[in-house]
């Protein structure tokens, strides 16, 4: 059995990770808050900006698919392309928040294998990055310290280079992996195809049923929308912005799922570490009785022995 200062020394060290767990799930918990005011924030324009590029490539129409972010190239001889952007965090200490995108991508990886595509490795976070270049991956594009905080102009250079990447033919697809956040305790893995945007995705069936439900229930006077050059010059303006909206909706999705799973891991850590406190003052109870115990059965002892 330990003696007692060896347990005590224990519940001291646990003690002090206790302190720094519950401090840590304090700050996650408030920049958790601000993540998810950000994301709020963004939704009403991202949605703006979804349905200004639906209505542009409506009335587009047939100049629409000769646009190379919305046109499908088709499979030639040569082996496709596929860009994959995994977006993890910086830092860990967030349960299986980085660890399952990771799973995610080298799963689609294998899958895109199996179809007879290639695949090239974007990742934003340095734990994705570290991991990928760990199991051996070749990385286009590297994007790391900002995955905590996110800016537009993060989600600016993403999409530049993807963009770029794709035009030039490189890529024949890009589709991004992340952490959608659902709650503080949940965090789904979403895989999307960013490019090439097409027409189904930018005026589906689903949206165009829906604002036909809202122009029924809105029976007032509609402004018509008049282009100046053109619909498809606009559109071809517009696209560029969708997908840096698109990246960043993901980096703020998965900042926002980093700190509500760092504030659970830390809170199921601070939890954790009260238990074992519990159990280890109770064996330095123990400990003491016995040795209380020893002394009282060397008195007793000795008592016997001098009478």
């Amino acid at each position: 059995m330990a003696s007692q200062r060896d347990v005590k020394n224990r519940i001291s060290s646990v003690k002090n990770i206790q302190k720094i767990t519950r401090a840590m799930e304090m700050v996650a918990a408030a920049r958790l808050r601000r993540a998810e005011q950000r994301i709020a924030a963004l939704r009403p324009y991202a949605e703006a900006i979804r349905r200004m590029t639906r209505q542009a490539a409506r009335d587009a129409g047939a100049e629409a698919s000769s646009l190379a972010l919305l046109a499908e190239r088709e499979r030639g001889e040569g082996q496709s392309n596929v860009g994959l952007l995994l977006v993890t965090g910086d830092r860990g200490l967030a349960g299986g928040f980085n660890s399952q995108v990771i799973r995610a991508g080298i799963s689609t990886d294998a899958q895109l294998r199996e179809e007879g595509l290639a695949t090239a490795w974007y990742a934003a976070g340095r734990r994705g990055v570290s991991s990928l270049t760990f199991r051996g991956r070749e990385i286009s594009g590297g994007y790391t310290g900002f995955t905590d905080r996110p800016a537009y102009a993060d989600a600016r250079d993403i999409a530049s280079r993807l963009v770029a990447d794709y035009i030039d033919g490189r890529l024949d697809r890009v589709e991004i992996l992340y952490n959608s956040y659902v709650s503080p305790l949940t965090q789904v893995i979403t895989r999307e195809v960013l490019l090439p945007l097409s027409q189904a995705t930018l005026t589906g069936a689903q949206d165009d049923e829906q604002e036909t439900d809202e122009s029924q229930g809105d029976q007032g006077p509609h402004a018509l929308v008049e282009y100046e050059p053109g619909p498809a010059e606009i559109l071809e303006r517009l696209i560029p912005d969708y997908v840096e909206i698109s990246i960043y909706r993901a980096l703020l999705e998965s900042s926002a799922g980093f700190f509500g799973a760092q504030m659970t891991a830390m809170r199921s850590a601070s939890e954790n570490a009260g238990e074992i406190i519990t159990d280890l003052t109770l064996q330095m109870n123990r400990a003491r009785q016995a040795e209380i115990t020893q002394e009282i059965m060397e008195v007793v002892a000795g008592a016997e022995g001098l009478s």
